[in-house]
């Protein structure tokens, strides 16, 4: 259970102490060839009666662009190693057929591939996130993949980008060395995993003025000797490492429904949220030891909730709701990740469209977006802004024996000289009262947004879009650099000081 009082917590933000910039990247998505991630959340195909570019839905790349998407990962997931790219390259009615044997056992008929992809990013504006074939795959291909997409000169790759329609190459700075490899993408042991990366990464080469941001395939969950052994063996030669985290209410036999849940199980599940900050500060301390300069980049690229799917639907879609709970997941892991900025330099919810935690859900003709969609929009004005050092003082939730802090929060200033602060109070029952001094940079003005809702498992349909989104925040007052801040039970805060 939750506190029984709205006692005041205590934050101080020294606004001119400031050294660290918030990535962009840490805002990043992903789409891997699950279920109707792609094949109906994005791509439905030129001759489709929804409104499309090149066949990639108008409606679903307008409301990304609205929440500022900096990067997209893709192919995968554990299809990732199991994807061969030139199965996905030249006349659609040419390519090859697969059955996904991962996800559902459905016909991957490679309609969307290289070139699909690499226009939906360039209708984003956002940067791709390649995610070679290590598992499955040989150095030769993921080799010529980064030359077909990258090299602007005389080369059997670069003439078949050419015959395939593209006369220039793409930029393409991040790349990724598999996927999970000590699971779904080859179950292979550290030491040998490690070795394996040198090779790879040794073969994929940088052309002209494309650099290549070299991403090895890191720990499931609290492996620290993983990380260690991938660090003492390759960290020389990897500009990144990833990190694979879910959130699951009970277990992976029965996860827990998304909609259907009670006190007890929505506080374990957000205590399940709040580890991502052991997990961030405990493989950042096995990264210092041989990077104490921090050059190397931690990427929890997929992070999110993982629930039991919607009854009815394919179990291998991972079609699942997304509640107000979700929101609160949303926000207290990426203030997590901002105040971690020195090291987190990336991250991508699983996943974007129609899967997991999704920030939007389709229906043919037929788009929502959901609350975590809105925690995205709120945050957005953190990307490539200064974090801002804080002190924070928290009043305390209770649930069978687990302590977790009931206000979870980050802050930044903008190039323009704006603050931004983002609170979220997980508390079901009680509003938490925050006492906010300012130091080191004068406030004129205050405004906010809220994203609340009267029920945690509040959601969005497609007959009720608007059920669970922001409103104008009106909870907070300033007397000279102080505010107090009046969180509603179960609620994300953004303010803006200008």
């Amino acid at each position: 259970m939750s506190n029984t009082s709205a006692q005041e917590n205590k934050m101080v933000i020294n606004a001119d102490q400031g050294t660290q910039t918030i990535s962009k990247h840490i805002y990043g998505q992903f789409s891997e060839h699950l279920g109707h991630c792609i094949y109906g959340g994005i791509w439905v195909g030129e001759n489709s009666s929804i409104p499309n570019t090149r066949g990639i839905r108008n409606d679903v790349v307008e409301a990304l662009k609205r929440i500022n998407i900096p990067n997209l990962r893709w192919p995968g997931g554990c299809f990732a190693d199991e994807y061969h790219w030139m199965d996905g390259i030249g006349p659609r009615e040419n390519r090859p057929k697969m059955v996904n044997t991962h996800w559902g056992s459905v016909v991957e008929d490679n309609s969307f591939g290289t070139h699909e992809f690499l226009d939906l990013c360039e209708q984003l504006n956002c940067e791709p996130y390649i995610c070679g074939n290590v598992g499955s795959g040989t150095v030769e291909e993921m080799s010529k993949w980064v030359e077909y997409i990258t090299f602007d000169g005389e080369s059997p790759m670069a003439k078949l980008r050419q015959q395939n329609g593209r006369e220039k190459p793409w930029k393409v700075k991040f790349w990724g060395v598999g996927n999970e490899n000590w699971g779904c993408g080859g179950n292979m042991k550290a030491d040998y995993y490690a070795d394996l990366y040198l090779r790879f990464s040794t073969y994929c080469r940088n052309y002209g003025e494309n650099k290549l941001f070299k991403i090895a395939g890191g720990p499931n969950v609290d492996d620290y000797n993983w990380t260690e052994t991938l660090m003492q063996k390759a960290g020389n030669r990897m500009n990144g490492v990833s990190l694979h985290y879910y959130v699951v209410p009970n277990d992976w036999k029965d996860k827990g429904s998304a909609t259907q849940f009670d006190e007890n199980e929505y506080y374990r599940t957000i205590g399940k949220a709040y580890f991502m900050q052991e997990l961030v500060e405990k493989h950042s301390a096995v990264m210092d030891k041989y990077d104490p300069q921090k050059k190397i980049a931690l990427m929890p690229d997929e992070w999110g909730a993982w629930y039991n799917v919607e009854p009815g639907t394919n179990p291998g879609f991972l079609f699942q709701q997304n509640t107000m709970r979700d929101a609160i997941i949303a926000g207290v892991t990426l203030n997590i990740f901002n105040q971690h900025c020195d090291r987190v330099k990336m991250s991508n919810i699983a996943q974007m469209v129609n899967v997991l935690q999704a920030m939007i859900l389709t229906d043919n003709e037929k788009m929502v977006l959901t609350p975590t969609y809105w925690v995205f929009d709120l945050y957005k004005v953190h990307q490539e802004a200064t974090m801002l050092p804080m002190i924070l003082s928290s009043n305390k939730c209770e649930n069978n024996g687990k302590v977790m802090d009931a206000v979870n929060s980050s802050a930044s200033i903008d190039a323009d000289g704006k603050m931004h602060i983002t609170l979220v109070n997980i508390d079901l029952s009680n509003e938490q009262i925050v006492s906010c001094d300012i130091k080191g940079h004068r406030v004129s003005k205050v405004s906010g947004q809220i994203l609340t809702s009267p029920q945690v498992n509040d959601h969005n349909t497609f007959d009720k879009p608007n059920t669970v989104k922001p409103s104008d925040f009106k909870g907070v007052k300033m007397d000279k650099q102080n505010l107090s801040v009046k969180l509603p039970p179960k609620s994300v805060v953004m303010l803006e000081l200008e």
